[in-house]
């Protein structure tokens, strides 16, 4: 009888936020989030030079964590499912632990999209979600091996998902999810009329 293997698997982290100790109060963190947007003139002038839809403190603040203890908190407990997760890869991190690299708010309004993107010279990248309206957009994950497969046929709409080219996800709010850094993933466009908003972040080496 034939043998038929998975090989090469992509992993992807899926709890809730508050699986790990501190306990993160999301409703603080979205107030943090949505004031901490209005102060940032800089990063609303970077979002409107480079045409971002809705605010990110991507390119202006770098140091949420010292600024807010809301964040400091959700680090604390950002580390323990990071270090949960590299177990679950398997990682060979030679006694070190992965370390937070930097970490950013995301408020997407309504019609607003996030392109196709990987988050290079990172390990593994996530989002945790603090607002997530009715309607909202998915996380659209697309399969690594998609500019390879030039021949292959199109999947049948009820494969299984480790099967599909592309896996969409929506998330809830208090969720955090994790997955490596290469994976190409989006936001496709926020058909809420509220706003969707998350904070994301990039874990390294030491």
């Amino acid at each position: 009888m034939a043998q038929i293997d998975s090989l090469f698997v992509t992993r992807l982290y899926r709890a809730r936020l508050d699986e790990c100790a501190p306990k993160v109060d999301v409703s603080e963190l979205e107030t943090s989030c949505m004031t901490i947007a209005d102060d940032d003139e800089a990063g609303q002038d970077w979002c409107e030079a480079n045409d971002y839809p809705g605010y990110t403190s991507y390119a202006s603040l770098t140091d949420l964590p010292w600024r807010f203890p809301i964040f400091k908190d959700l680090v604390q407990a950002l580390d323990k499912h990071v270090a949960a997760f590299a177990k679950d890869l398997a990682f060979d991190l030679d006694g070190r632990a992965l370390k937070l690299e930097d970490i950013w708010i995301n408020i997407l309004p309504e019609g607003g999209v996030h392109g196709s993107h990987i988050h290079p010279h990172s390990v593994v990248s996530g989002t945790t979600y603090v607002a997530m309206p009715e309607g909202t957009s998915a996380l659209k994950l697309e399969d690594p091996r998609l500019q390879m497969m030039m021949a292959a046929p199109a999947r049948l709409k009820d494969a299984p998902p480790e099967l599909r080219s592309f896996v969409y996800l929506r998330p809830d709010v208090g969720d955090v999810l994790l997955w490596e850094s290469w994976l190409r993933h989006e936001v496709p466009m926020n058909m809420a009329e509220d706003e969707r908003i998350s904070v994301s972040f990039n874990y390294g080496w030491a």
